[in-house]
């Protein structure tokens, strides 16, 4: 039966791809770049299992979504390595072999929110190190054609429904972790990867740490938040926090660039 939420959960992940996409066209890749930190598949998720399944649910699952960035720096960092010397398939095949073990191993890990934010923002820090070094300036950017969009907008649809129906059986936890499950970065390093070879597929990745900061805080916010207060405010609460933070993200990684 289709109802209206199942259509929000059609609808609202690809839209927001879509609104990215044509703000980067028309304001250029500073402002998309901003907005790009938006939790654009976990909030969705986030959202609507609050409405489906209450505020106490979707913040235990925020947390789950926190614990889940160390799964998501243990794919990238298999895959970076991998993507030296392999191709597309077989780095994704064992990326997702490493990110299902330590997602399977996080559900074992039981730390208060604030511990467990401190050691996400301690083990991201360590990541940016454990890439290899490469250099991309003969690089070519992979082109954004609309396939690659239209992959990413149905992938998204699918993960909304597939976590937010499974809810009940997940858990409030590991439902937190499958939000967190790295469509994104699979289309985007796979994409990377193909077009403009290993090297630059490694240096997106390590430029995607950065954003790992602002989403922890994200969730962070959100656990905290939605046990005291609505769910609007809650999220009015978290989305402000991770601009802010992405904000100062970006800052340090320009200044990274410019020494």
């Amino acid at each position: 039966m289709i109802t209206p939420i199942l259509i929000a959960k059609l609808l609202i992940v690809p839209s927001m791809l879509l609104l990215l996409t044509l703000v980067g066209r028309r304001y250029g890749p500073a402002l998309a770049g901003l907005l790009s930190a938006l939790p654009v598949f976990a909030g969705p998720v986030l959202f609507i299992l609050a409405l489906e399944q209450g505020n106490v649910f979707a913040s235990h699952a925020a947390h789950g979504t926190l614990l889940a960035i160390v799964a998501i720096l243990v794919f990238s960092l298999t895959y970076a390595w991998m993507a030296l010397s392999w191709g597309v398939a077989v780095c994704l095949l064992c990326s997702y072999a490493t990110y299902s073990l330590t997602a399977y191993l996080l559900q074992f890990v039981h730390l208060p929110i604030e511990q467990s934010f401190a050691v996400v923002i301690g083990l991201t820090l360590c990541a940016q190190w454990a890439f290899p070094k490469v250099s991309t300036e003969q690089q070519a950017s992979a082109p954004a054609g609309l396939f690659d969009l239209l992959l990413r907008m149905g992938c998204g649809a699918v993960l909304v429904v597939f976590v937010t129906y499974f809810a009940s059986t997940f858990g409030s936890r590991m439902s937190g972790v499958m939000a967190m499950f790295p469509l994104m970065t699979t289309v985007l390093a796979g994409f990377s990867h193909h077009y403009s070879g290993g090297p630059f597929a490694v240096a997106m990745l390590r430029g995607m740490v950065y954003g790992y900061f602002s989403f922890a805080i994200f969730c962070l916010l959100l656990s905290v938040s939605l046990p005291n207060y609505s769910l609007v405010v809650s999220f009015m609460i978290a989305v402000p926090g991770v601009l802010a933070a992405q904000l100062v993200a970006r800052y340090f990684l320009m200044r990274r660039k410019t020494h």
